[in-house]
């Protein structure tokens, strides 16, 4: 068996909701983290830590 009747195999024990709902959450799983910790920074970080910020970290 080759890696595309593998992923057949997979694919094949979750229905069309699941799938859809899966790759919603691995993109806002991340995101939200990724957001989180960047207001986290923002609100929490000391002001000397913020003075070192270059330009491209600005939220």
């Amino acid at each position: 068996m080759g890696e595309k009747g593998m992923w057949k195999d997979i694919l094949g024990l979750l229905d069309e909701t699941t799938l859809i709902v899966c790759a919603v959450l691995a993109f806002l799983v991340p995101f939200i983290t990724y957001k989180l910790n960047r207001k986290l920074h923002n609100f929490g970080d000391p002001p000397w830590k913020k003075e070192e910020k270059g330009t491209d970290e600005k939220s």
